[in-house]
């Protein structure tokens, strides 16, 4: 990728490696302790980050770790959503084994997250980002809980571009050989899928970080935020296969089509108040696949840049807190 977008360009493909040398090589500090555990379910568990007030479960994706949602000791929205009068909990989904090779999407939901709410109560919110929004918009319509925010979640993936479902359609036929050999799918299989729908973008970010001053608070974070999307357990076998076909492939949530828990799926029939966060400028889950119900809040952030952005507390944190403590309110 990096050969092909720089073939006319040598200066730029020395730049490149050049800022990719220099995160390769960058200081990491080490992370904070993890936070204490308070309900677990298989590999699952649920982290308290503390705080008072209602219940919060936030549901990150299956893709990567749960990091990004408490990315650096002043770039988390777990921790301050602890300080606004609510009390966040992240789920960790932990990293499967070969022998849950036929645990799919739906499988997680029903073994792993369900139990997880069950140990919290109903009187809990749920809030899910990317994946986990599709995830918690399926455990909401099993348990319906006091409230449910989706941050940048798909749930109608017709509403992605044909390039990218057919290039995932395609990348799961290469790796689906390997997938079933070992069990599961490696996180680095998405993650090429990733760097391709934006190659451009992909090289312009390593060229501009290798100019940055190495101790810029954003070079910090670009660090962090490469490590997180670098990192990541890898999906079981049938995860990866629903992902590839039952969404992208033939969107059966979209459709109505997807199964958990023994029933169909149906948004419009959820039983408590829905609050959809997306962005007009995300490019891993863009607008047209949103659920498109309950309160709407539409930025023009990055799927990235909406949580952890130099705007992120006060176009998202902030909205959001606000709707978790009174999401009747209007």
């Amino acid at each position: 990728m990096l050969r092909s977008e720089t073939e006319r360009d040598p200066d730029r493909l020395a730049a490149a490696l050049a800022g990719l040398r220099v995160y390769q090589t960058a200081s990491r500090p080490a992370r904070p302790p993890a936070m204490p555990v308070v309900a677990r379910a298989g590999r699952a568990v649920l982290r308290d980050y503390g705080g008072s007030g209602r219940p919060v479960i936030m549901v990150p994706s299956l893709i990567n770790p749960p990091d990004v949602l408490d990315l650096l000791p002043d770039v988390s929205l777990m921790r301050w959503l602890a300080t606004q009068g609510l009390r966040p909990m992240l789920v960790d989904w932990g990293t499967p084994s070969p022998d849950e090779r036929d645990l799919d999407i739906a499988g997680h939901v029903e073994s792993l997250l369900l139990p997880l709410i069950d140990a919290v109560g109903r009187d809990a919110a749920l809030a899910g980002y990317c994946l986990g929004g599709t995830m918690a918009l399926a455990a909401a319509a099993i348990r319906p809980p006091a409230a449910l925010a989706l941050i940048a979640s798909p749930w109608r993936f017709g509403g992605f571009p044909d390039d990218a479902r057919d290039g995932l359609g395609a990348l799961w036929a290469q790796a689906s050989e390997t997938a079933e050999t070992i069990g599961m799918l490696p996180v680095e299989v998405l993650q090429a899928a990733f760097w391709q729908l934006d190659p451009a973008r992909t090289v312009a970010k390593f060229v501009d970080f290798g100019s940055r001053p190495r101790d810029d608070a954003a070079a910090a974070i670009f660090v962090a935020l490469e490590d997180w999307a670098n990192d990541g357990a890898p999906l079981t076998l049938a995860a990866g296969r629903d992902l590839a076909t039952t969404f992208f492939g033939e969107d059966r949530p979209g459709e109505g089509q997807w199964s958990v828990a023994g029933r169909a799926i149906h948004p419009d029939a959820l039983a408590c108040p829905v609050f959809d966060i997306a962005s007009t400028t995300d490019r891993i889950v863009p607008l047209a696949s949103a659920v498109g119900i309950g309160r709407r809040l539409t930025l023009a952030q990055g799927h990235v840049g909406m949580m952890v952005g130099s705007r992120s507390r006060e176009s998202l944190w902030q909205p959001l807190a606000q709707w978790l403590r009174d999401p009747t309110g209007g």
